[in-house]
């Protein structure tokens, strides 16, 4: 049996949790303190050696990634941390926000500290205001405290970080989509290359992670990059927040080693309803391929999943017992994805209307 592993969910039941006395009682930003005590390559190398991969999906492994920003030329640099928390099922990095915003402050002048970024900038859904108004406190609070703008803790590093609210499109979630929303375009997916890491906002050098990503980066900083190999697998290191949804007894979200199954959370959870069983469920949100009971040992991470057919995503699981059909719940989420459909790309403004069109013909 697995145990819950909490890290990143370790304060959200503190009072007042949101705020920097408590943080800081909590022992926050002492990462900080240690890494603007390093040099900041020792700082990547930390990451890059903890093995964390991306936790918005996609699991490329964070220290590559920031290691592919070509040699500083003078020129500014940025990091955008991905907020738009948009996938049907998907409901982690919200509650993240909401319960230890400083946490996800604390990570990003890390972050931006390892990448020599200047300038760092928090994408969210513009329709979670009181995250919104969260964030916005979190980043002033630091402010107030020397934690941003110029000095930071007198080091001589210099950071501001600006929270964005966009307006609420799907696509944003893609990385290049954002870009392009976050200088007052239209969102809608750039062609690569030229890559983010390249040629990303406003044409510069730029990072794009994932909320739990950066929330991550304290806790290696201040245990070790040994300390995070020792949970999780070994090629998908660390731990992750698993958002069970749907027909269980006790839905929410629960943070474990990557490599757990679905049936030792739905033992942490309850089980499925009472009277029912389990028919389908999603092991990273409704893009995922499905899983069903036989899928109930398969390990939770970004290999055994693949292997199994599916994707880990963003391990946002909805559980389905037998009363739902798969047919009607294909066709919602086909709904949203046709409704969403940034129109940049044939295949997907024409298919999924054609596909919606096809799901509501087998339902009737």
């Amino acid at each position: 049996m697995a145990t819950l592993t909490p890290v990143l969910t370790d304060r959200w039941d503190a009072p007042s949790s949101w705020t920097l006395d408590a943080y800081r009682k909590a022992g926050g930003y002492t990462a900080l303190r240690t890494a603007l005590g390093m040099a900041p390559e020792e700082v990547l190398a930390a990451v890059r050696d903890s093995g964390l991969r991306g936790r918005g999906g996609a699991g490329f492994p964070t220290g590559m990634k920031w290691g592919f920003l070509p040699a500083p030329d003078g020129g500014p640099r940025y990091l955008v941390v991905n907020a738009d928390e948009s996938e049907p099922g998907t409901c982690k990095d919200i509650p993240l926000m909401m319960a230890d915003p400083h946490l996800l402050v604390e990570g990003a002048i890390i972050t931006s500290y390892a990448i020599g970024c200047h300038h760092a900038f928090i994408y969210l859904r513009g329709e979670v205001v009181h995250v919104y108004r969260r964030l916005l406190a979190a980043v002033e609070e630091a402010r107030a405290a020397g934690l941003l703008g110029r000095d930071v803790l007198g080091s001589g590093f210099d950071l501001e970080i600006t929270v964005h609210a966009g307006a609420g499109a799907y696509i944003c979630g893609e990385e290049t989509a954002l870009l392009d929303s976050l200088e007052g375009r239209r969102g809608q997916p750039r062609l690569k290359p030229p890559f983010p890491a390249v040629a990303g906002l406003y044409g510069r050098p730029t990072v794009v992670n994932n909320v739990e990503t950066i929330a991550s980066v304290p806790s290696i900083v201040a245990r070790g990059a040994d300390w995070f190999r020792s949970m999780g697998t070994e090629r998908s290191t660390g731990f992750g927040i698993f958002s069970l949804s749907g027909h269980v007894e006790r839905p929410g979200q629960y943070e474990a080693p990557l490599g757990i199954t679905l049936r030792e959370l739905l033992d942490m959870a309850g089980g499925i309803r009472a009277g029912h069983e389990l028919k389908f469920w999603t092991p990273g949100g409704s893009s995922t391929p499905l899983f069903t009971a036989e899928h109930l040992d398969v390990p939770l991470d970004y290999e055994s999943v693949g292997a199994a057919g599916s994707m880990l995503g963003t391990r946002a699981l909805q559980i389905f017992d037998e009363t739902t059909c798969v047919v009607r719940a294909v066709s919602r989420w086909t709904d949203f994805y046709a409704h969403e459909s940034c129109g940049k790309c044939t295949p997907c403004r024409e298919g999924t209307y054609w596909m919606k069109l096809i799901y509501h013909r087998l339902e009737a």
